[in-house]
């Protein structure tokens, strides 16, 4: 019988060394600036990456400052399709995963590609303003800061619904880092209207369904769906 233990215990610790192994492949770890700057745009929201983008405009690489030449329509389509992914932290799998969701639906494709994005639950967290960034609601929801309907969660790409409450957990309210977030959005920040914030008590609730004037407007989804319809 230990022998039989033994086994599978270790089958389970292999089990989570390929899971871990998997999870860090998926996940880009280089400098993130370098995404900015290849994309034009400020892809993960925070301060310094429009900094950097002001005083290095040009893509990364040796020959980044040189004259561009005419890009393809292949590579317009390209382009929009990381930036889209990379804007969501995103990998290749998840990313056209959501468009066959959306090409499945009977909504517009671009449309409801942009809706199941939103609706994920660290991007909930962000449009909040509990977290600065994507990246950094992502990384809330994953350490498992937060309730949804009085259920600890820790999947990021949960999908949120109307009527669903998210909730941070109560052990961990008082962290300055809510605190630090709330000043540094200043007391002009509005919420999308899909849902309603309690400052106080540090709560969301969704209250509709995200629409198109709530999507994110540096993407633009037409050349996504060429991209996969090639």
């Amino acid at each position: 019988m230990a022998v039989v233990d033994q086994v599978v215990s270790e089958e389970l610790n292999l089990y989570k060394l390929q899971t871990l192994l998997k999870q860090l492949l998926m996940r880009y770890t280089g400098a993130k600036a370098r995404l900015c700057r290849r994309e034009g745009v400020n892809l993960f929201g925070s301060p310094k990456y429009q900094k950097i983008l002001s005083k290095s405009p040009n893509i990364p690489g040796m020959h980044g400052g040189k004259r561009q030449g005419k890009m393809t329509e292949y590579a317009k389509q390209l382009r929009e399709k990381q930036k889209a992914k990379r804007m969501f932290g995103l990998s290749e799998k998840q990313f056209r995963n959501y468009f066959q969701k959306a090409s499945n639906s009977k909504a517009v494709t671009g449309e409801k590609l942009l809706e199941l994005l939103e609706s994920r639950l660290d991007n909930a967290v962000y449009r909040s303003g509990l977290a600065m960034t994507r990246m950094q609601a992502r990384q809330f929801v994953s350490h498992g800061l937060f309730m949804l309907n009085g259920r600890r969660v820790d999947v990021p790409s949960m999908v949120v619904k109307t009527g669903d409450v998210i909730t941070v957990r109560d052990s961990k309210k008082n962290s300055p880092v809510f605190k630090n977030n709330a000043e540094e959005q200043g007391e002009n920040f509005d919420a999308p209207s899909w849902m309603t914030i309690d400052g106080k008590k540090l709560s969301i609730e969704i209250v509709a369904v995200p629409e198109q004037i709530h999507f994110e407007a540096l993407i633009n989804t037409q050349p996504i769906v060429e991209f996969y319809s090639r």
